[in-house]
């Protein structure tokens, strides 16, 4: 099958699939305005505590079965298989969330100061409920993803974030509810959408549980389990020392810095939505391999890109969405969206292991990039606050992305361009620096922001095929 079929094809579902993350980013950070003038800094911090508790126990319960479900619904090759492998995952990720959910409930006071909490156990236990949702919400969507129905998944997502968003706004503005409004507000959407597709999928969700299979499903996803909690100590784990070391005000102002830089997220979560079953669809593994080769240099050209623009502009974004309160927040955001491009070329990467069926070693990565944020951050947010925290995160993620490289080019060698993926990196960060170093205003950061794709011209980015589209669309360029 040909390359630029195949690319339109991811191309097409990323950006279907991004439309109810594009939604989501968009209504999340029109709504900073809301959080940050009812929730004070230390509020905004708990929240965040409670939303990395939640990600932690879901890693926990789902045990490796929510990635084994990609790969082994593509290797069923008929439908009869394919149900089995639907209905034994669905059965067990609803047994566990309710698991979870109830452990939540009944030890609500305990987990409350095990997280440094005190008594506030009202907001464990919608933390738990959260959980429960999002668990068995994320299943049922994940039928869409392997069916390649994006269109489906997009209107499942952006339903979902409406009715959350109203929830939020009736919960925290009229209600004044505070943190707790926060969460609950985020999981009722969830829970709405989550019984339509309950409905929808009935015929599907027999009374089925072949344990030969979940067996089988294990082997592969158990090894991912400790990799994931990996992934979470460094996307997490770095609030609970700002906390610790500077207090939950300082948290909050690095939260919202963290909720600026994630507009990068938006293109990240299209991608890995669509990433795995298209990864996974690729039969022939030449096709497969050329595929991925210019996949990682096209989305580490646009994150990086993105990226940019968060680090150049990131004082007029901190100040257009938040108050002065949160202004500081602006220090963290360009190391944390690089953070989050590289992640991103990690993700991608990943599929190397998952395709070969050696999982078994991911873990070594991880931990690796766990074990460097760790003791950055011991030593980086003491005297640094929340900017050592980026800074701890950002390496973190750069050791990810090269052991990565290193472990899935042993077990399913592929040849990246790594030339072309150095530059567009490279260069974006150089042009971040140039804006943010001299402290340019907002109109020269806005010029060398769209210089960038000039800059990857003047540096040989650009393969001959590439050029001749590029001044296909550009005739200025001839």
């Amino acid at each position: 099958m040909k390359l630029s079929h195949e690319l339109r094809r991811l191309g097409r579902h990323s950006a279907i699939y991004g439309l109810g993350g594009l939604v989501s980013r968009i209504l999340a950070t029109l709504l900073l305005p809301l959080y940050t003038h009812y929730l004070p800094p230390g509020s905004y911090g708990r929240v965040e505590v409670i939303t990395a508790a939640t990600a932690v126990l879901a890693i926990v319960l789902q045990m490796g079965i929510s990635s084994a479900f990609f790969r082994f619904y593509f290797d069923a090759k008929n439908h009869a298989d394919k149900l089995v492998v639907i209905r034994t995952s669905f059965w067990f990720t609803m047994g566990m969330a309710t698991l979870g959910l109830l452990a939540g409930l009944i030890f609500a006071d305990q987990i409350s100061h095990l997280l440094g909490l005190g008594s506030d156990a009202t907001l464990v236990r919608a933390g738990a409920v959260g959980l429960w949702a999002q668990a068995n919400y994320n299943q049922l969507t994940a039928l869409f993803r392997v069916e390649e129905r994006s269109t489906q998944y997009a209107i499942a997502s952006i339903a979902n974030v409406l009715i959350t968003v109203v929830a939020m706004v009736v919960f925290i503005a009229v209600f004044h509810w505070g943190a707790v409004g926060l969460i609950v507000g985020n999981f009722t959407g969830t829970l709405c959408i989550y019984a339509v597709l309950l409905a929808y999928r009935s015929e599907q969700l027999g009374l089925q549980f072949d344990t030969t299979l979940f067996r089988a499903m294990q082997t592969f996803g158990m090894p991912l389990v400790p990799s994931a909690l990996a992934l979470w100590t460094i996307n997490f784990v770095d609030r609970e020392f700002v906390i610790w070391y500077k207090g939950a005000a300082e948290a909050g102002i690095y939260s919202v810095a963290v909720k600026v830089a994630g507009v990068i997220t938006f293109v990240m979560v299209a991608f890995r939505t669509a990433w795995p079953a298209f990864a996974y669809s690729i039969d022939d593994d030449r096709d497969a391999k050329r595929t991925y080769s210019y996949v990682l240099t096209y989305l580490l050209t646009i994150t990086s890109w993105v990226a940019l623009a968060l680090g150049a502009l990131a004082p007029w974004l901190v100040a257009l969405l938040t108050n002065p309160r949160y202004q500081r927040a602006e220090e963290a955001v360009a190391l944390l969206a690089f953070a989050g491009a590289i992640y991103a070329g990690y993700t991608m990467l990943a599929i190397g292991s998952g395709r070969a069926r050696r999982t078994q070693f991911n873990w070594v990565v991880t931990g690796v990039g766990a074990t460097a944020n760790v003791a950055l951050n011991f030593w980086l947010i003491p005297a640094y606050g929340m900017v050592g925290a980026a800074i701890s995160t950002a390496v973190a993620y750069v050791v990810l992305f090269v052991g990565m490289t290193i472990y899935a080019q042993s077990v399913y060698r592929v040849d990246y361009q790594w030339r072309r993926v150095v530059t567009c990196v490279g260069a974006a960060v150089a042009l971040t620096v140039a804006a943010r170093v001299p402290g340019l205003p907002l109109a020269a950061s806005v010029v060398l922001v769209l210089a960038y794709p000039l800059a990857l011209a003047v540096l040989g980015f650009y393969l001959p095929a590439e050029r001749k589209r590029l001044r296909r669309l550009v005739p200025l360029a001839r």
